[in-house]
Formats: C-alpha cells, structure tokens, sequence
C-alpha cells in the first residue's frame, strides 16, 4: 500500500539522531551517518526506543521479537532539557491453531450487525469472519504458573517500569486475585490466512517452559504447540506534559511525539496520535491554522487533553468513562461531528460533505414530520397496545408517541403514510437515518443539558493564557498550584481548571488577574 503512494520515497535505515540547531529540529540522522533534513519531525517508536524484552531469566534487546531497539535518542532529548521515563508492557503466547481442540471450548461468532462511523454507502461481506473461542484456566494451571515466580522479572525486581493496569499478566492476575480459581481466556486469530492464534488474558513475562507447562492444563490446549512465548517489554517514554494540543514539543520546535512514547498503550490510541500529529505538522508547514478536537467534539480531543494535560503514571488507555461527554461523542453522530472539520483541512472531499448534508436534511425533515403530524387514539391505538404501551385518549403530536421507550421508531413509520414516504426517501440509508432521528428525539432532554454544560466550560477555554506567564508571582494560589501550572504552562483557562492539583479557588484567582 506505501508503495502504491504517489511521491513517497524509501530508505531502509534506523534513525539515531535528531538534527538539532537553536531550539529547532531541522531532520534525522541514521546509524549509516545519512542526514535526511526536513521542516517537520515526528516520533511514532513505539517500543523500540531502548526496547528489553524479558522472558524469565532471559533478557533480549528489542522493541518486538525478532527486531531490534532504537538507541540514542533518548540520551540525546535528554541532553535536550527532557522528562524521559521508562514503562512496561507485555504480550501473550503465539499457538499453532492445528493444535487447539475447538471442540472444548466456547465459540465467539463476531457480531453481523455492521455499524458505520460515517454516512457512506457500502456494505460489509460477513463470509470470511473467523470465530473467536473462550477458554478457562484453573487450579493446576495457577499451580504450574507459581512454580515460576521465583524466576519472574516482575516478582524479583528486574523489572521496575509501570505496566497497563488494564491488562495485566496471568502472574499479576493470579497474586492479586488470589481467590479466584479461574481466569477467562480468548483465543484470537491472527488473520483470516493463518493457522497463528493469540491468547487474550495469558501475557507473561515468566519461563517459557512454566509458561507452556501451564498452557497444557488448560482444557482444549492439552497437544498445544507454541509459536512463541509471552514476554514483557521495557520501553522509553517522554511524559507528554512536554507536550503542546498538537502534539508538538514545548522544548523542540518542529518535533511531534505520537503513541507510545507518550505513554499510551492501544493501537487506536496509537493511531490517533500519529493521524493528529501529522495533520498538525502537515498544516504548520502550509502556514495554516492548528487543528486541535474539543473534549465535547471527540475521544480524541479527550485522549490528547488528558495526556498533556494530567500526564500519565501508568500506560494510558482511552475509556469511554474519561470523557464528560459521551452523550455528545455517540458512534451515531461521528460524521455529524468530525467530516465538516475533515473536509475543512482537506481530507474528507466534498463527496462526503454532501452525502453528510443529505443525512442532516433527512433526519431533519423527519423530526419536523413528526412534531407537526396530529395522530388520532383510533388511528394508533391498536398499534400502541402490540407495542406494550397505554393507548390515547385524545388527539396527539406523533413525536409524543415516538418519544415512548417501548415505541421502535422503525415500527412507528409502518403506521403512517408520511412516515412511509419520507423512509422511502432515505433508500440505502434509511436505518441510519431512523436511528439518528430516533436518538435526538428520545434523548433530546439529555444531549441539551450536556451541550449546555459543554458550551460553558469551552468559554473557559476562550480565555487564553501566556505560556510565560510566571505564575510564581500570584501569591494566592496554593504552592501545589503554582507548580503545576508553571510546569505545565496550560494555554487556556479551560485547561488549567483539569490539571490536578488545580483547585476551583486557584482558578477564581486566575480569573480575577485576567479581568474576569
């Protein structure tokens, strides 16, 4: 696919260095001594830079099995004046799924039911899903993973880095849930052309033999032949309150860090920092205005904001439950949010945009239907009963009958004829359309308050502050408030208000100095 990119040029290297000169990145340098010069930099390493990688006893230099680490830019952006830390994560077994007894185990179909962030016209061919399979350890298996603890980087001290939370080793899960005597495990295949399976739920870093040993106990795994072991892995990251919205370093000019050297951990979290730091690099060199999303315009505005602006202390996943929003940042109104922006930077064409335009005014004209349309308890009530819901006792708007939560906005439309003809508008679209209107009409209360609430806070974002500001000097915010801020330099009122340690009352003093 890179190679089928118009104007993309290769050279199979490892960068080792950054061109640096007053303040500014100007390119890279390989092992090879070749300087490629360039108006924008940006780190997406991964694992790789200063990568370790443990296996019991056994210590391999690499940010993944099989290939090597990236040495010499951590020492040289700390020569730079930056924060560079050290995390941990790990990853699970590789079997061969000829040796797996499927019969023994629970199947996992994926879900038929196909679901788009966009309002595009283009169905999904289900034929080639491979299944998902469940399977449990178990006593002996514990049994088998314990007789290795004593060998363990991560029980004997070797290890020392921060790991995600979020999924833990099969070591950590059986000490902390020590009274649990199963662990649910989900075999995952690789690909569609593979016989390579991966067990979700079996990440260790402990021998490779208790490791098999303990995979053998398992029911359905008892002739299991292993790829490769689980490991852990070592990695450098640069805290990302070094960071500006954009992904841009404070301390560099011209170098953007994204992924894991940020602290997350995920590929959509990876992704998303790569796509956004490239898109900002792209329009600073065309002179154009920053793209930064709002934490009420999507999760990655919420994912980008928590990171520069709380920083992390362990590997850091985007959940739904750190988003104030998420009645606004629904799967259902994506393009609704995000392809006007896209378009506006030139990514999404105008193809998009009027395809978008077309579901708006579809939606629109249906929720206007239903709010002017009067419908009479003869004309209903017979369906309202079926529905399970209490019949009319006087002439109503049908918006009212649509607002029921026992009342399908689908089933509704087979009812009444303008329903029917504006659905038979909709063509290909049509469910999309119904669930978008439904939504807005079931919900309207709910998505009102929350964008009322959004609209509040995002005038706090309007009041700009100087990233130079010496906030030492405001004697009447606590100590813990004055360092935050002047290690974090937040850019608006808004930001400042969610760095922790930043209190309602510190905010009101800063809002006084601004003349507010």
């Amino acid at each position: 696919m890179l190679e089928g990119i118009e104007n993309l040029e290769f050279w199979q290297d490892k960068v080792n260095r950054l061109i640096i000169k007053d303040g500014k990145v100007l390119g890279v340098e390989t092992l090879m001594g070749i300087k490629f010069l360039s108006k924008k930099v940006i780190l997406t390493a991964g694992t790789f830079i200063n990568g370790l990688m443990h296996v019991g006893k056994v210590q391999m230099k690499g940010g993944r099995m099989g290939e090597p680490p990236a040495y010499g830019i951590s020492e040289q952006l700390s020569e730079n004046g930056f924060e560079v830390g050290r995390m941990k994560t790990g990853t699970p077994a590789r079997i061969d799924g000829r040796s797996i007894d499927f019969e023994k185990l629970v199947e996992q179909p994926g879900d038929m039911e196909f679901r788009k962030f966009s309002y595009l016209n283009y169905k999904m061919d289900y034929s080639d899903h491979r299944s998902c399979y469940i399977a449990y350890t178990n006593l002996t298996v514990h049994s088998e993973l314990e007789k290795g603890f004593t060998d363990s980087p991560m029980f004997d001290g070797t290890i020392q880095s921060i790991g995600p939370r979020y999924c833990p080793s099969i070591e950590d899960k059986i000490v902390t849930f020590s009274d649990k005597e199963q662990h649910q495990l989900f075999l995952e295949p690789e690909g569609l052309e593979t016989i390579e399976y991966y067990i979700n739920g079996f990440s260790s870093s402990l021998p490779w033999e208790v490791q098999y040993n303990a995979m053998l106990q398992i029911e359905g795994l008892e002739n299991v032949k292993v790829f490769r072991p689980g490991y852990a892995i070592e990695y450098d990251y640069y805290p990302p309150t070094q960071l500006y919205h954009t992904l841009e370093t404070k301390r560099l000019k011209n170098l953007y860090f994204a992924g894991q050297v940020n602290g997350t951990t995920g590929y959509e979290e990876a992704g998303a920092q790569g796509m956004m730091a490239g898109i900002n690099a792209s329009l600073k060199i065309k002179g154009d205005q920053e793209f930064v999303l709002g934490r009420d315009q999507a999760y990655i505005g919420v994912l980008i904001d928590d990171l520069v602006t709380k920083g992390v202390d362990e590997p850091y996943r985007m959940f739904t439950s750190r988003a104030e929003f998420r009645i606004l940042l629904r799967q259902d109104n994506a393009d609704e949010r995000l392809t006007e922006l896209s378009a506006k930077i030139g990514l999404a064409n105008e193809d998009r945009v009027i395809l978008l335009k077309s579901k708006r005014e579809l939606v629109n004209r249906l929720i206007d239907f239903l709010k002017s349309y009067s419908i009479a308890p003869g004309d209903i009530n017979d369906f309202l009963e079926r529905a399970g819901t209490s019949p009319l006792k006087q002439k109503v708007k049908i918006i009212e009958v649509a607002k029921r939560p026992q009342v399908l906005l689908n089933e509704l439309i087979n009812e009444v004829d303008g329903l029917k003809k504006i659905y038979s508008d909709c063509g290909q679209g049509a469910g999309e359309i119904v669930e978008a209107a439904e939504i807005l009409i079931k919900y309207e209360g709910y998505i009102t308050r929350e964008r009322k609430m959004a609209d509040k806070i995002k005038r706090l974002e309007r009041i700009r502050l100087d990233e130079y500001f010496d906030y030492e000097r405001l004697k009447s915010i606590s100590t813990e408030a004055r360092q935050k801020l002047s290690k974090i330099k937040p850019t608006s009122i808004g930001q400042a208000s969610r760095i922790s340690g930043v209190s309602p009352s510190d905010i009101s003093v800063l809002l006084i100095y601004m003349g507010r």
